[in-house]
């Protein structure tokens, strides 16, 4: 074990959906710096969402996405990938047949589902266009590639696989740029179809 930014950190291999910030290690500096920094390691551990139609979000997130569901509940589905608890819940304790916050109202903006590679990015694009489900647009940021969409609830979605850190832009100083560039679909639309013999 090493020490780095006040914490042990092992040099163990993580494991399930859990991939880790590379920030620190990558040598990334911030904008603006804490005070009193949080540690290092916090993460985004879920997303808990409200939801109206419990069946509408299966469809979509098991259904399309292929998350599987590890926990369900009255009114409420705990989904993940590769066996963590939850990476998001949704609920209809107070909010069965709701409807979405009209525009101009503060709240979500958008929940990043980060792909280990790009690869699965593919496959999920795949996934999405076999479903000819509606997409709201693409991007390369130079930090990862991204596709923006909604899910059945109008939630904003975005599916993104990071590309590895060191290959990250930034500036003089090791402060992230990041592009705003055209996303090649038909290459991720191509990503791990070799691998996969298709």
């Amino acid at each position: 074990m090493k020490e780095k930014t006040g914490r042990a950190q092992a040099s163990i291999k993580p494991s399930g959906s859990y991939v880790g910030n590379p920030g620190p290690d990558a040598g990334i500096k911030p904008r603006a710096k804490s005070d009193r920094p949080i540690d290092a390691g916090v993460d985004i551990g879920h997303v808990h969402l409200r939801a109206a139609d419990l069946e509408k979000i299966r469809a979509f997130y098991v259904g399309i996405l292929g998350f599987d569901v590890m926990v369900e509940l009255p009114g409420a589905l705990f989904l993940a990938a590769g066996g963590y608890h939850h990476t998001l819940g949704f609920n209809t304790w107070e909010s069965n047949g709701g409807t979405p916050p009209p525009p101009g109202t503060t709240g979500l903006y958008h929940v990043a589902i980060r792909y280990p590679t790009r690869a699965a990015l593919g496959d999920a694009l795949r996934r999405l266009r076999d479903a000819a489900w509606p997409i709201d647009g693409f991007n390369d940021h130079g930090t990862h590639e991204a596709i923006y969409l909604r899910d059945s609830e109008e939630n904003g979605l975005e599916l993104c696989w990071d590309r590895p850190p060191e290959e990250w832009a930034r500036d003089a100083e090791g402060h992230l740029t990041f592009a705003n560039r055209r996303l090649d679909l038909a290459g991720l639309l191509r990503a791990g179809l070799d691998e996969e013999g298709g």
